[in-house]
């Protein structure tokens, strides 16, 4: 990499600084006095200056910014009915699975609520077996009016006085029987005919009681069902995996739906909001790597990446929020801390290193760009 005749002019003024300063500062003796003055009759220490060539690398770029750590979900856990507090599962900081018994509840009251809604069930349902065998009418079976007993058998009887008239108005009209007695036969006919009408109706009667009988068998059907629900509510579970951090109930407390009895978080991963300055906002996506470093772990870092990016720019800061994911399988990390996040850049930038000349390590003496962080 060529770099400008002043550029290098200045390279290497500094270069001889930093290691004239290294190698006087490594020079000097553990037993020789400070440089508070001159000592009487001291000899002067001997410097030893030497020069070493600079080399340009390609270093990382990243950007730094800082931010609180904050939990990936957390809820407010709340009963779905109200009653007396049994029995309490977990404590601050128990880990839980999703499902898990947070509260238990006093439960001998919705118990006979259940037993009431079952005794109404069965009562209902014994009240729709007597109306459907009024009517013949088996269990599932599709309800017809011909298939009720007395309708049948009104019909075989309708059936053959119809045939006995058509055989009268064959025997008047040859003279054999009297006008008379044909019209007695049409007259049964007639009344076997309205009889028949006259239990059909009275067969769609009773259908319209079993209609309502099973109207009577849902509705105890439900009521059984909301009985059950509400006892199940007594167990008040974790919506989700997790550890608890706040637990506000316990045992002989009187919980209702609008008090909450435990708090939980999931805490892998962890999300951590930071701000990025307008000027960066092209360099910083979706999925690039983070490293997040804590105080607590002052010799450790964190990976994570970028899982979201706000679609618009604070007018007020002209930032551009940035939300990272940090992995923390072993919960090491805990929500509200406060965390520095350094986020990798894809591109790397040119630098000028020199050696240490105490534990020769590299040097930077020409410092990245700004937007190097």
């Amino acid at each position: 990499m060529t770099l400008p005749r002043s550029i290098k002019i200045a390279l290497g003024i500094l270069v001889l600084a930093v290691v004239t300063g290294g190698l006087a500062g490594c020079g000097r003796s553990k037993g020789q006095p400070n440089a508070n003055g001159p000592v009487a009759g001291a000899t002067p220490a001997v410097i030893v200056v030497s020069t070493t060539a600079a080399v340009v690398r390609q270093l990382p770029r990243f950007f730094e910014a800082s931010g609180s750590l904050a939990p990936n979900e957390q809820t407010d856990v709340a009963p779905e009915t109200s009653g007396k507090v049994a029995a309490v599962g977990v404590d601050i900081g128990s880990p839980v699975r999703r499902g898990q018994m947070i509260v238990k509840l006093d439960d001998a009251d919705f118990r006979i609520r259940v037993q009431q809604a079952q005794a109404q069930l069965d009562q209902a349902i014994a009240t729709l077996h007597q109306n459907e065998a009024k009517i013949g009418l088996r269990p599932g079976q599709k309800f017809t009016p011909e298939n009720v007993p007395e309708v049948r058998a009104a019909s075989a009887a309708l059936d053959l006085a119809e045939k006995n008239l058509r055989r009268y108005e064959k025997l008047v009209e040859t003279g054999d029987i009297s006008r008379a007695a044909y019209d007695q036969q049409k007259s049964q006919r007639d009344q076997l005919a309205q009889q028949r009408e006259a239990l059909i109706h009275q067969a769609q009667q009773n259908y319209a009681t079993v209609a309502n009988s099973q109207a009577a068998v849902n509705a105890a059907q439900t009521q059984l069902a909301l009985a059950r629900r509400n006892l199940n509510y007594t167990v008040v579970a974790a919506p989700m995996a997790g550890f608890v951090s706040d637990r506000s109930a316990d045992v002989g407390e009187f919980v209702s739906p609008q008090q909450k009895v435990a708090t939980i978080v999931n805490v892998n991963p962890l999300r951590v909001r930071i701000d990025i300055p307008e000027q960066a906002i092209t360099q910083v996506h979706v999925g690039e790597s983070v490293s997040v470093s804590v105080a607590a772990y002052a010799d450790r870092s964190f990976a994570g990446r970028i899982a979201r990016i706000s679609p618009s720019v604070t007018a007020s800061s002209r930032t551009l929020t940035v939300e990272a994911e940090v992995d923390n399988p072993k919960a090491e990390l805990k929500p509200g801390q406060f965390a520095t996040v350094r986020i990798l850049l894809p591109q790397t930038e040119p630098a000028v290193l020199v050696p240490s000349a105490c534990g020769w390590r590299w040097l930077v003496v020409a410092p990245r760009t700004a937007a190097s962080g």
